[in-house]
């Protein structure tokens, strides 16, 4: 990943375990705004693991709200990321460079939440 300093205090808050409650309790220190989204996409999550009797949709919540936390934590890499996803939405110049720091910062993050 190129070089995301977290600044003088590190991440906001440690990677937490990769459960439902604790996504949630991270989420709502570091995103309140999105408590709302991940509850959403829990009761889906749960919903579709029913009907479709299989574990697949609440780990790919788990995934999701798992690489976000990792993202969000660390304020200067979620700035950087947003920056990157404004600049590739522009369509304006190369994307090139941008969406390979993108997928950077989503590998780092998976393998920050021990997801790789």
């Amino acid at each position: 990943m190129s070089a995301q300093p977290d600044g003088p205090y590190g991440p906001l808050i440690p990677m937490p375990e990769l459960t439902p409650d604790a996504l949630r309790a991270a989420v709502a220190k570091i995103a309140p705004s999105r408590v709302p989204a991940l509850t959403q996409h829990l009761f889906e999550a749960t919903t579709n693991a029913q009907q479709v009797q299989s574990l697949a949709p609440l780990r790919s919540f788990i995934h999701s709200w798992a690489v976000f936390v990792a993202i969000e934590r660390h304020p200067q890499r979620a700035a950087r990321l947003r920056e990157l996803e404004r600049f590739v939405s522009t369509g304006e110049g190369d994307p090139m460079n941008a969406v390979t720091e993108i997928r950077e910062i989503w590998e780092a993050a998976e393998a920050e939440a021990g997801l790789r």
